[in-house]
């Protein structure tokens, strides 16, 4: 089974996005990040995607679907 594709929305001042990342780096978990605060079109589809305007919106994509994950939840 291949890894899922994690994809996170962030800003580089937001304290919760600093400990998803720090988590998933301790964790060894590979990951994109994206900064939304210089990439408008990229806010624009995590807006789209999640409803949210507030970070980290966290991506996990298996399958071909996507579990949306709004601000840093560990448990998930």
């Amino acid at each position: 089974m291949p890894e899922p594709k994690i994809t996170i929305y962030s800003t580089p001042y937001c304290d919760y996005c600093q400990m998803a990342k720090q988590y998933l780096t301790e964790n060894k978990i590979d990951y994109e990040d994206i900064d939304v605060s210089v990439d408008e079109k990229a806010a624009e589809l995590m807006v789209k995607k999640s409803g949210q305007m507030g970070v980290p919106v966290i991506i996990i994509e298996r399958d071909s679907k996507e579990e949306i994950i709004v601000e840093f939840q560990k448990n998930k």
